[in-house]
C-alpha cells in the first residue's frame, strides 16, 4: 500500500516474521509496539503474537530515507518529534487507513501463530552404566631407580714401571684372575735376583756361626776356652739366623713385586675400557680400567621420609637377615618400555636420610644372567609394598574432575542420575579406589556423561568388561 505527496511517497508491508529471523537480524524486541530498522529502505513496527512468530509493519518513506534518522531505536511515540507536523499528521493518517485494511490479516495470522503444534518429547539419552565393586587389591608404587654393578672393582697396579701389554679386550667379560695388563717385570727380577744374594750370605753367615757354637761348647765345658766366647758365638748364631729371615722376606717381597707386573681382574665381570695406553709409567694410584661383576646387579632408588616412616618396621625386620628375603618383588621398567623378564629383591638400606633432598636411597637386586643390564642404566622400579582390603572401585572413565574436585554420576533404582561429589585414593589400573561417596553395587555413568545432568533420566546400558579386569 502507498501513501503519496508531492514531496515524498510513503510505502507500507505487512510481512511475517519468526523470533530466529529478527535474531538473526540482530533486532531488539519488546512487549511493545518499537520503532527498528528494519532495512536500508525505512522503518519498521512489531506487534508480540501468541506464537513463535511476529507480525511487523514496514514503512519505505522516501523522505525518511533521504533524510535518515539520527537514534534509529526509540519508541515510535517519540518519532513526531522528529518529524515535520504536516509529515507526521499524513504519515500517521496512511499508517490508519492501512492498519484497517490489513486487521482482518494480522488477526489471522496472530491467531494461526498462537497455536503451534506440540513439540515431541525429548528422549531419555542412552547411556553405559558400571558397577561400583569391591575386593582386595594390591598398592603399586613406582620409583626412578639407576643400576650399578654389585662389585665395582677399580684395577690399579701394586707397583710402579712402564706398561708393555694389554692382555683383554675392552669391555668383554673376564674371570678373577685373567691377566688385563703387562707392566714391564726386568726391574722387579733384578731386584728378585739381589735379594736371593742376600739370602745367600745371610745363610752362609748363619752356617759359620752354628760351626762356631758347635766347636767351642765343649770346650767351655772343659774350660779351655773363657764361657764369654761361647755366650758370643751363641749371640751370633741368633742374629745370623734373623739375618736370614729377613733375607727370605726381601726375596719373597721381590718375587710379589714380580709377579704384581702381571696386572690381573679381581673379579668375574665385565671389564671397562683401559684408561692408559701402552708405554704409559703408571704406578699404584692410576686407575688402569674397572671390572664390574654385574650378575647379580644392583639397583638405587629413594623414597620419601614419609615412605620410609610409614614403611619403617618391614624394612627393619628385612635388613637384619642375612639374606633379606619376604618383601615385595620388584618389577624394572626399561628405558624403552619393557618388562625385564626377571623380578627383584630388596636387599638393604642405607644409613640415614639425605639432608638435602628429605629421602634414603634403598638398594635391590635383579638376577642378570646375559650380563644385559649394565651399570649406569635407568628404570622405573614398581612393587606392591602393601594391599588394601575390601576397597570400593570404579572404571577412570567414570570419574570427572572439576576444580580439583571428583564426581560420579550415579544412576538410581528410578533411572535418575544423581551427580556425587566423591574422595579418591589411588589407582589400580584401569580403576580407582572410592574413599567415600558412593555404595558397593551402585551404578556409575562411564559412557555418554555429556548427555546428562543431575536429575536427568536416562537409558541404562551395562558396559562390556575389558579383558583381565
Amino acid at each position: 500500500m502507498a501513501y503519496q505527496r508531492p514531496d515524498h511517497t510513503v510505502c507500507f508491508y505487512l510481512v511475517g516474521i519468526s523470533d530466529d529471523q529478527l535474531h538473526a537480524a540482530n533486532y531488539h524486541l519488546s512487549s511493545s509496539v518499537r520503532f527498528m530498522p528494519l532495512s536500508s529502505c525505512g522503518p519498521a513496527w512489531s506487534w508480540n503474537a501468541d506464537g513463535p512468530t511476529k507480525i511487523l509493519a514496514v514503512i519505505c518513506c522516501d523522505e525518511l530515507h533521504g533524510r535518515g534518522i539520527a537514534n534509529q531505536h526509540r519508541d515510535m511515540r517519540t518519532l513526531p518529534d522528529r518529524w515535520a507536523p504536516e509529515t507526521c499528521s499524513s504519515l500517521f493518517r496512511a499508517t490508519a487507513r492501512f492498519l484497517l485494511a490489513v486487521l482482518p490479516a494480522i488477526v489471522f495470522l496472530a491467531a494461526g501463530c498462537g497455536n503451534p503444534k506440540a513439540a515431541p518429547a525429548i528422549p531419555s539419552p542412552e547411556v553405559e552404566v558400571a558397577s561400583v565393586v569391591q575386593k582386595d587389591v594390591p598398592i603399586f608404587s613406582e620409583w626412578v631407580a639407576t643400576l650399578d654393578g654389585y662389585i665395582n672393582a677399580q684395577i690399579q697396579p701394586q707397583v710402579a714401571g712402564y706398561v708393555m701389554r694389554q692382555t683383554y679386550k675392552e669391555g668383554s667379560f673376564v674371570r678373577k684372575g685373567q691377566i688385563l695388563f703387562h707392566i714391564d717385570p726386568r726391574p722387579f727380577q733384578a731386584l728378585l735376583d739381589q735379594a736371593k744374594a742376600q739370602l745367600a750370605q745371610a745363610q752362609a753367615q748363619l752356617g759359620k756361626t752354628e760351626m762356631d757354637v758347635s766347636r767351642d761348647t765343649p770346650l767351655a765345658k772343659e774350660r779351655a776356652i773363657a764361657q764369654s766366647q761361647l755366650d758370643n758365638d751363641v749371640q751370633a748364631k741368633q742374629a745370623a739366623q734373623a739375618a736370614v729371615k729377613a733375607a727370605e722376606a726381601l726375596v719373597e717381597q721381590a718375587r710379589l713385586n714380580l709377579e704384581f707386573t702381571d696386572v690381573k681382574s679381581l673379579v668375574d665381570g665385565i671389564a671397562g675400557i683401559a684408561q692408559v695406553q701402552i708405554g704409559n709409567l703408571v704406578n699404584p694410584t692410576t686407575v688402569l680400567t674397572t671390572v664390574s661383576q654385574v650378575d647379580p646387579i644392583k639397583a638405587y632408588f629413594s623414597i620419601s621420609e614419609q615412605e620410609y616412616i610409614h614403611y619403617a618396621d618391614r624394612i627393619n625386620a628385612q635388613t637384619q637377615r642375612e639374606i633379606p628375603s619376604g618383601g615385595p618383588l620388584f618389577d624394572l621398567i626399561l628405558a624403552d618400555g619393557s618388562l625385564y623378564p626377571h623380578k627383584g629383591s630388596a636387599l638393604l638400606t642405607n644409613r640415614q636420610v639425605d639432608t638435602a633432598t628429605g629421602s634414603i636411597q634403598i638398594v635391590c637386586s635383579f638376577p642378570n644372567p646375559r650380563n644385559a643390564l649394565r651399570p649406569g642404566q635407568f628404570g622405573r622400579l614398581r612393587a606392591a609394598p602393601e594391599v588394601r582390603n575390601g576397597a570400593l572401585l570404579v572404571p577412570q572413565k567414570a570419574v570427572t574432575e572439576l576444580q580439583g574436585t571428583y564426581q560420579l554420576a550415579v544412576v538410581g533404582a528410578d533411572n535418575k542420575v544423581s551427580i556425587r561429589a566423591i574422595k579418591v585414593g589411588d589407582r589400580v589400573g584401569s580403576e580407582w579406589i572410592v574413599e567415600s561417596g558412593v555404595k558397593l553395587g551402585e551404578l556409575v555413568i562411564v559412557e555418554g556423561l555429556q548427555k546428562v545432568q543431575n536429575g536427568s533420566t536416562v537409558k541404562m546400558k551395562q558396559a562390556a568388561t575389558a579383558k583381565g579386569d
